[in-house]
């Protein structure tokens, strides 16, 4: 799955750079991870209480309420509720958004989704003519970080790539490069 995928209209006047936000495989392979364990604890919990099986694959009345059926219980309460933040950052895609260079009306538009409420779309709109470079940031050890920044006058590095799960080298060189070529700015960082 391609972390940021970037189109150009016919007459290479407009680069928009598609960003991933939460709707990647791995929030998805969390979220029904937790929904399915806390399921299980919580049912192994209300099994131990009430002395019927509401399990298909074990038997957990077998346990003793007080205390193993209060700490599973308690364990699929706190997975449940992970769970539905996973699944409710992936259902509003927080972080999502695009980055759009309009040579036609002379702005770039760094658009986000982040979490409901009065902030809920980020949008940032800026002057072709302030941005002064893009910046490749590559960190390599226990948390790696490979990213490209749009340095704008006055308002220092504004992030490009998604966070969390870092870009391959090669991708991250030819966004980097193709973006470079098409505001002619220069690439710093490589």
């Amino acid at each position: 799955m391609a972390a940021t995928t970037a189109s150009k209209n016919e007459n290479n006047l407009i680069l928009r750079q598609s960003v991933l936000g939460a709707r990647r495989f791995s929030n998805y392979f969390w979220a029904a991870v937790c929904t399915m364990g806390g399921a299980g604890f919580l049912l192994s919990s209300l099994s131990s209480y009430t002395k019927i099986n509401l399990l298909p694959f074990s038997d957990p009345t077998q346990l003793v309420f007080i205390p193993q059926g209060i700490a599973m219980g308690f364990y699929g309460v706190a997975a449940l509720l992970l769970s539905t933040y996973l699944w409710l950052i992936v259902y509003w895609d927080v972080g999502g958004g695009y980055n759009e260079f309009d040579r036609q009306t002379g702005k770039a538009t760094i658009f986000r989704s982040g979490f409901p409420g009065k902030n809920r779309r980020i949008e940032l709109t800026y002057p072709l003519e302030d941005i002064q470079a893009i910046r490749v940031e590559i960190r390599e050890g226990i948390s790696p970080k490979r990213a490209l920044y749009l340095r704008i006058k006055g308002k220092g590095d504004l992030p490009l790539t998604r966070v969390g799960q870092p870009l391959s080298l090669t991708e991250l060189e030819n966004q980097g490069a193709e973006l470079a070529r098409f505001l002619v700015v220069p690439l710093e960082g490589l």
